[in-house]
């Protein structure tokens, strides 16, 4: 019997208001493999990461994580079963410290459930993951730094660790260099490569160079649907999305 995909998006559809922004997605990920989903504004690209994640619900279609049909789950229990994503917009608990916004991603994933008796500071597996956490993002020296505090980078950094804390199997990840410096954004490439070794990356990047410098394969959505997915050197040749581009280019 052969391992199934990873994530297998199949027929994925969605309107709203009566305007359809997903048109029958097909997608399908190996094991391991780092894929970049790439497109005009309006293409779909949010709509199929809220699908996924199980934040909005598909009209028809279906989401299998390896191999579990997972279209109708909440975001929590899709998460539970071994899929994290990010933000385009940080979304960390601001007066919280960096420590505590990890320590607080992955209390679920290590077993422990809502007890008013048990004071957080006993809980010493989170904290000792947690800050090991923070080490492996470089993040190990501002653990006490109120999130809300840290650099617009550190804070991308913190969300990554966020996503990565329970150390799931399949990351979805929405921009992760947005308004990030060109330094920036080669330092978080270094670190997204790193902490994903092994897992299953689906990433949503305007940035054709990160795209470039991560992505095993590209998939390339517009008028909600993926009109082609496959390495980058294709997809540079791909005369499709090349005509869609330059038509955007000439008339945007």
């Amino acid at each position: 019997m052969s391992t199934p995909f990873s994530l297998d998006m199949q027929g994925l559809t969605k309107a709203f208001d009566g305007s359809q922004i997903l048109r029958g997605v097909d997608l399908q990920l190996h094991p391991g493999e780092r894929c970049a989903l790439i497109g005009p504004n309006g293409a779909g690209k949010s709509s199929l990461f809220n699908l996924v994640s199980g934040r909005y619900r598909a009209d028809s279609g279906r989401v299998l994580l390896y191999g579990r049909d997972i279209t109708q789950c909440s975001p929590q229990q899709i998460n539970r079963q071994g899929l994290a994503r990010s933000f385009q917009i940080t979304s960390l608990f601001p007066r919280l410290t960096a420590f505590e916004n990890v320590r607080c991603a992955l209390l679920w994933t290590l077993g422990y459930r809502y007890a008013f008796w048990r004071r957080l500071g006993q809980l010493h597996d989170a904290s000792a993951r947690a800050q090991a956490v923070l080490e492996r993002v470089g993040l190990g020296a501002r653990a006490q730094v109120p999130a809300g505090e840290l650099s617009y980078a550190e804070q991308r950094a913190l969300e990554l660790a966020v996503t990565i804390a329970a150390d799931a199997a399949v990351i979805l990840l929405d921009e992760p260099t947005a308004g990030m410096s060109r330094a920036e954004s080669a330092a978080m490439v270094a670190l997204i490569r790193e902490v994903t070794v092994g897992k299953t990356l689906l990433m949503v990047e305007h940035d054709m160079q990160v795209v470039f410098d991560l992505a095993d394969r590209i998939a390339v959505m517009d008028n909600g649907r993926v009109i082609a997915c496959d390495s980058a050197e294709r997809i540079r040749a791909n005369q499709e999305v090349q005509a869609l581009y330059l038509n955007r280019r000439r008339h945007g």
